[in-house]
């Protein structure tokens, strides 16, 4: 039973003024920041550590083991902060990661960096999530649109050093006797500590602690599933889709997704991701979006800084620079969404602009090859960031807005974790077409450049780059792909045959992605458009507990519905 004493002041600190909300996004903003970095500065700088450790084509075990843990760990966040609070969550998340980092920074193989990776997504998996949810709580829909700007400029300063610094530690051989791109993980240890002090001393929110299970039963059988399945999706090509292995794959991950879904029945209200959530429209059409936004963009972006690096030749700084009208569009579209959605109270829109953008400019990628001018491939990147902007956030305003305040964490953290689950499974999917479709595109594209007088002349000049050339193409030109580092030592005849087999398999992935974002594009146009609210999660919770006090002092009983203003969940139309 509650106690009116000591609950009855939880009105008035649920009124959040100007000066504390900035205040709290101090915290939440760097947290944010910490999270933002690892993914901008891995872009740049996954080619030469592939290579250092004599794994390029194991790359995908490396993001995929880091897509795997922070995708699984993200409802977990979301639920247990629902229950002791949002505080505790955040920081240990960036705890977990700054220990990853400094793992990830000692690795000797793609093995060991996929291992530690997958530490380091455990910390990531509540970084974003749980700033999303944060800023729900305090924030009111309406109002939103306010600070995105901060959130915003933090993502895009983020994403415009990230690349640069990633390049910079990529290209240089060591620094301070330690190879230059182990720099890239050890960079987030005196970030993340900053963060871990800046969090610990601002964010303090009012928690009112409800008992629940824990779902460990469904968060469980959720790793049973992804796992194996994840996995033969990186590993398919190599094993053989009809393998014992992956048979074995698919058939355990089969039964652990039927058993997640069982878990999460029998526990109702209390599951990881509660089945009743997807009744309602809004999640269920955000859901759905997420995956396949992202999909799209972890599968189909992925594959942009290698074309930049390997088709155009440029460095790993150079390939950061060059990624910046990406990020240019993302904030563009992100501001200017948010900005309309504050002053019409209207979302529905963006998210279909976005999707059709995102549509557009993935087809126009799928038609640039090693001798497109980089102008229109930087044009491209504006309208995919464009795209991608109106579409993320006016998603989760739309889920955080449609759901009972109570539940606003395990809400945002789902759409998380399939907008997480899409990108595993595009990152792994993508990355393994990719290189199994490009043995066979670069030997096609040698044996047509052998038949010319350029390329034949070429290797009567220079025998020593016909040697390097014959080894690193031996067996089907599959061998060029553990170590791609050799390709500057060619002149641009003998490396533009490999060049173009290169654009050639970038190609069919981007079609792949476009065939994705077709769905994607005719599943928003089910979203429906609910008013927004005009009171945080935070003051609705509050007032839910005083009207539960003032009829029968049982709080936590009222509240059924995600507000006095808004309609119930699992009702919109």
């Amino acid at each position: 039973m509650s106690n009116p004493k000591t609950e009855a002041p939880a009105a008035p600190s649920s009124e959040f003024t100007h000066r504390q909300i900035l205040t709290i996004l101090g915290g939440l903003m760097m947290g944010m920041f910490l999270a933002a970095l690892d993914q901008t500065i891995m872009a740049t700088a996954t080619r030469t550590i592939a290579d250092d450790l004599h794994g390029f084509n194991l790359q995908a075990w490396a993001t995929t083991a880091f897509l795997i843990t922070s995708t699984i760990s993200t409802p977990l966040y979301g639920k247990l902060s629902d229950i002791y609070g949002r505080r505790p969550f955040f920081l240990f998340a960036i705890g977990i990661f700054i220990v990853g980092s400094m793992l990830c920074g000692l690795s000797q193989n793609m093995y060991e960096l996929a291992a530690f990776r997958a530490i380091q997504g455990i910390g990531a998996g509540g970084l974003m999530s749980l700033a999303l949810v944060i800023i729900g709580d305090i924030v009111p829909p309406r109002e939103r649109a306010r600070y995105q700007g901060l959130f915003l400029a933090v993502f895009g300063t983020a994403s415009v050093i990230g690349p640069i610094l990633g390049g910079f530690f990529a290209g240089a051989d060591t620094i301070l006797w330690v190879d230059g791109w182990r720099w890239v993980f050890y960079l987030n240890v005196p970030i993340g500590i900053a963060a871990m002090a800046v969090v610990a001393r601002v964010l303090h929110l009012p928690h009112h602690r409800t008992d629940h299970r824990i779902d460990w039963p469904g968060a469980l059988s959720l790793i049973v599933g992804l796992v194996p399945l994840l996995t033969v999706a990186e590993q398919g090509r190599d094993w053989g889709w009809g393998s014992g292995r992956a048979i074995a794959c698919f058939a355990v991950g089969v039964i652990g997704i039927v058993a997640f879904i069982f878990a999460e029945r029998a526990y109702g209200d209390e599951a990881l991701l509660p089945l009743r959530l997807f009744r309602n429209r809004t999640v269920a059409v955000g859901a759905a979006s997420s995956s396949i936004l992202g999909m799209a963009m972890f599968g189909g972006l992925m594959t942009v800084p290698l074309y930049l690096q390997i088709v155009k030749g440029s460095s790993a700084t150079q390939a950061g620079l060059q990624m910046i009208p990406f990020v240019l569009g993302i904030m563009a579209g992100s501001i200017t969404a948010g900005q309309l959605i504050a002053r019409t109270g209207r979302y529905r829109i963006f998210p279909i602009i976005g999707s059709s953008l995102m549509l557009v400019a993935l087809g126009l990628f799928a038609l640039i090859g090693a001798d497109t001018p980089l102008w229109q491939t930087m044009l491209i990147m504006v309208v995919m960031g464009l795209g991608l902007g109106g579409n993320m956030q006016p998603m989760i305003t739309a889920v955080q807005n449609a759901v009972n305040p109570r539940e606003i964490g395990v809400a945002t953290s789902s759409v998380t974790f399939f907008r997480s689950m899409g990108g595993t499974l595009g990152t792994a999917i993508f990355l393994s077409v990719l290189f199994n479709v490009l043995p066979g595109k670069i030997s096609n594209s040698f044996t047509a450049a052998a038949q010319t007088p350029d390329f034949q002349k070429a290797l009567a000049d220079h025998p020593d780059q016909a040697k390097i050339l014959q080894q690193a193409t031996s067996g089907g030109g599959s061998n060029d792909l553990s170590d791609t580092s050799w390709i500057n030592k060619l002149t641009d005849v003998l490396a533009h045959p490999f060049k173009t087999g290169f654009s050639d398999g970038i190609q069919v992935v981007f079609l792949m992605a476009l065939a994705i974002m077709v769905i994607g594009l005719i599943v928003v146009f089910f979203l429906p458009e609910i008013p927004l609210s005009q009171r945080s999660a935070q003051q609705q919770r509050a007032d839910d507990i005083l009207a539960a006090e003032n009829s029968d002092g049982v709080p936590g009983e009222v509240g059924a519905g995600p507000g006095h203003d808004k309609i119930p969940a699992g009702k919109d139309t």
